[in-house]
């Protein structure tokens, strides 16, 4: 991700960064090695990272000013396909292990479940595999497609790009550049770790602490994903008409109020009506769809978002998004009877909720007399310049 955010401007990185997911996707199915299944497994993280920074970069730099909608549509294509894919390989899996089982199983079903044969394990592996390796080729060779359009698309667009080049540079950056990228940094560890960590560990808290059946459990799961991703797709037509900064307001003030209703029944989720935990889970997934891509068209309105800056905010998802989880892992084993998931999600919502108005503050401070007076500098020397004159006689 800190690659691709150097070296964005050079290369051609949404193509060659879908390329080589397609790469990775063809190789894994014919692994036999764990060292070379961990080398293709590198090489798609680092794909997707470089994909993740290049397309927000690239929304921005293609739409400028106007990228909320666009953004918004990018993040919700990344929102259906977190929603779909697991019920897609659940239905795979799920239909080749029932056409696998043994005879037995099937039709006296007052007799135990048995264990299926070497015989009808092998058929069962035997299927597994072919279905993995079809879905891998699939989903590699469509990839594949997308990226040659990238290709087409950067070859036509050179002349476009020798345009902007040319043209001289109209941005200007804020007071606080820098303290604003740190800040937007830790808002998105906090916010992505966040989404990350209830999305991976709802499932589990629906089965222990609330006693959810194990279908209630995936199905609560799926409301939080599915209302995250309707939310994005609505997004799209709210960022028509809405400013970035209210978008973010009003998903952080609602993750606050949801979060902190499941926090307080967090410990006896028996007291709490059966419709509450849904209720709860569906607000905190929508509340948390249109904080990064809105975030990232908020900075843009305030300061300069290149490569490097776009690089410095995935990465602090990123981290979020790997390390938040593997401590409330850490904790919830250790601590058995505290929901930490809950609590987590209190603490990250409350984080972000004071995050954002300090940014807002930082980034609507106005330009300090240093630049003013720069300026002004420049200005009189131009102006010198083009009459002949040098500072003495004037």
């Amino acid at each position: 991700t800190v690659i691709s955010g150097i070296l964005f401007c050079f290369l051609t990185f949404p193509a060659l960064s879908m390329f080589g997911t397609t790469v990775g996707l063809y190789g894994i199915p014919w692994c036999k090695k764990s060292l070379l299944l961990t080398a293709l497994m590198s090489v798609i993280g680092a794909s997707m990272g470089i994909l993740d920074t290049g397309g927000n970069i690239l929304a921005l730099n293609t739409w400028g000013a106007e990228a909320g909608p666009h953004m918004q549509a990018l993040h919700f294509s990344f929102a259906v396909g977190a929603f779909v894919a697991p019920i897609l390989a659940t239905m795979a899996l799920g239909g080749s292990e029932s056409k696998a089982l043994p005879v037995a199983e099937k039709t006296n079903q007052s007799v135990p479940r048995s264990v299926p044969t070497a015989a009808a394990a092998s058929a069962l592996k035997h299927r597994l595999g072919a279905d993995f390796l079809w879905s891998y080729v699939v989903i590699g060779t469509y990839l594949l497609v997308v990226s040659f359009f990238f290709f087409i698309l950067y070859s036509k667009g050179s002349s476009a790009r020798d345009k902007s080049k040319a043209s001289p540079e109209k941005s200007v950056f804020a007071k606080y550049h820098y303290t604003l990228l740190g800040l937007l940094f830790i808002f998105f560890f906090c916010y992505v770790g966040a989404e990350v960590t209830y999305g991976s560990y709802i499932f589990t808290y629906a089965k222990v602490f609330a006693e959810m059946k194990e279908n209630e459990a995936a199905a609560l799961n799926s409301v939080f994903w599915g209302a995250f991703a309707a939310c994005r797709g609505v997004a799209i037509f709210c960022a028509t008409c809405l400013y970035p900064g209210t978008m973010i307001l009003l998903s952080i003030v609602g993750s606050a109020v949801s979060s902190s209703c499941l926090a307080a029944f967090a410990r006896h989720p028996a007291s709490l009506h059966p419709a509450s935990l849904w209720v709860g889970t569906a607000v905190y997934g929508a509340s948390m769809a249109t904080v990064f891509p809105s975030g990232i068209s908020w900075i843009e309105q305030y300061t300069v978002v290149q490569g490097k800056s776009a690089s410095l905010f995935v990465v602090g998802a990123a981290l979020g998004e790997m390390c938040i989880p593997a401590a409330v892992g850490y904790l919830q084993g250790r601590l058995h009877r505290v929901p930490v998931v809950m609590y987590t999600a209190l603490g990250t919502s409350a984080a972000t909720l004071v995050l954002f108005p300090l940014m807002h503050k930082l980034a609507n401070c106005p330009a300090g007399s240093g630049l003013k007076e720069r300026s002004e500098s420049e200005d009189r020397k131009a102006l010198l310049s083009n009459s002949g004159l040098n500072e003495d006689e004037e």
